[in-house]
């Protein structure tokens, strides 16, 4: 149950906590349109979902994580790949060019001020340019943000509310939710 009590159990989410602050809220959904959907880089959906998910994951967020991976799911990422790549990155079967991507999201979440420069140059390496380098860092800290809200509120919700609002972002994307807040 939510900390507070504006936000009942059945509507836990991330819309019930944004939509008391609809111009927060509108910025950091279109942001999160963005960033997940319709800005420019290599990532696909199905990655940047993964990504999202593997951050929620690395922070124990258990709204983010099982929503994120729902959608990651629904775009074809296979069942239980992101219980391995939390336990171990470089032994799990995915592409090997994602592989440094996740290592980084990974140390920037845990550990920020650790980041060196080898490290950056390990994604360039395995082939993502600039536009995904930027988006890696941005997914991993809305990601690292919204764990901090949602955590920060206490929501959890149902794990069926949890895999239909993936399921359900998956099909729609973010816009939605921006869309709601500025019709009130």
């Amino acid at each position: 149950m939510s900390f507070v009590e504006s936000i009942a159990k059945s509507e836990e989410s991330v819309s019930a906590v944004l939509k008391r602050y609809p111009e927060q809220g509108i910025s950091l959904t279109e942001l999160t349109e963005n960033l997940m959907r319709t800005g420019q880089c290599q990532f696909s959906a199905e990655e940047r979902e993964l990504i999202g998910a593997f951050v929620s994951g690395t922070n124990a967020c258990t709204f983010c994580y099982n929503t994120h991976k729902a959608a990651a799911e629904a775009f074809g990422v296979e069942e239980g790949l992101l219980e391995k790549l939390l336990e171990d990155v470089d032994g799990s079967p995915i592409d090997d060019k994602l592989k440094p991507v996740l290592r980084y999201v990974k140390k920037l979440t845990e550990s920020p001020a650790k980041m060196i420069q080898a490290d950056a140059d390990a994604i360039f390496a395995a082939g993502w340019d600039e536009d995904s380098f930027h988006f890696a860092v941005m997914i991993c800290a809305l990601f690292n943000m919204y764990n901090r809200i949602l955590d920060g509120y206490g929501v959890k919700n149902t794990a069926e509310f949890r895999q239909s609002r993936g399921a359900m972002l998956a099909e729609t994307g973010y816009g939605f939710v921006a869309e709601k807040m500025k019709q009130g």
